[in-house]
Order: structure tokens, then C-alpha cells, then sequence
């Protein structure tokens, strides 16, 4: 499907408790936001990275009651996924994979694998881990 130039940056945000029951939503989410830019192609990869760092938010966020923002936008003809949370202290590292490093650390590494490029930066109040997929460009203004 050709893109064609926005005269509106696409951007969608949204927040959802810090529970584990709210991850299937928020894929379904996302599917539907890229589906209504006309991006569906980079829904598979997507869904899964954003399911792993929403999990990731969930389960490692020590601060009780706390919500996690996932903000999806393009920006130069990449789509851009964050996922923000209140726990500035506990920055994601990327593990080996390993048998011996337990039962976590897996799940960055798809992420790596699955999204052209990854990272986390500190907020004023938390963190934010980062994911960008290319979507195709089409010159000036960012937009797809």
C-alpha cells in the first residue's frame, strides 16, 4: 500500500494500569492504530515488541499504583514505539539469552532482533524504552 504525505503528524498515545491482564489490549491497540495509518505490514512486529516491553514495564516497575504509557508516532518515515513508566531506578538490559541467565532476559533480545533499532532513556520522572521500525519514507515532514 503506498503512504502518502500527512498534513497531521501521526501520533497515538495511551495508559494502562501496571497489570499484567492489560498487555492483550494494549496489542490490540496498536494493531488497530497501525491498521487506521495504513502500516499493517509492521503489525506482527510490532505486537511483539510492544508486548514485551509493556510486560517488562509491568513486571519490573517497583512503584505501586503506577501506569504505563505506550506512545506510538512516525517520525522521518520510521515508526516510533515508546513505553514509559515511573520507575526511573531499573533501566532494561539486554541479556545473553542464556539457560543460566534464569528465566528472564530473552524478551530484549526479540526486540533487538525485531525492531531496526532499541534504547531507553531516563524522564524526569521514570523512564522510557524505545523502539523504531522502518515504514517507509516520502520526503519532507516526517509523515508517513
Amino acid at each position: 500500500m503506498p503512504t502518502t504525505l500527512s498534513a497531521e503528524p501521526l501520533r497515538a498515545t495511551f495508559r494502562i494500569p501496571k497489570r499484567k491482564k492489560h498487555v492483550p489490549a494494549v496489542r490490540a491497540r496498536v494493531t488497530e492504530t497501525l491498521a487506521a495509518w495504513g502500516l499493517e505490514q509492521l503489525a506482527p512486529d510490532v505486537e511483539l515488541v510492544v508486548s514485551e516491553l509493556v510486560t517488562n514495564a509491568v513486571v519490573h516497575c517497583r512503584v505501586s499504583f503506577a501506569e504505563v504509557e505506550v506512545t506510538l508516532h512516525v517520525d522521518w518515515g520510521e515508526l516510533v514505539l515508546e513505553v514509559s513508566d515511573p520507575d526511573r531506578t531499573r533501566l532494561p538490559q539486554l541479556g545473553t539469552g542464556c539457560p543460566e541467565d534464569g528465566e528472564g532476559g530473552r524478551g530484549l533480545l526479540l526486540v533487538a532482533a525485531l525492531a531496526g533499532s532499541w534504547g531507553c532513556r531516563e524522564l524526569e520522572y521514570g523512564k522510557c524504552v524505545w523502539a523504531r521500525f522502518e515504514a517507509g519514507r516520502n520526503g519532507a515532514g516526517g509523515s508517513v
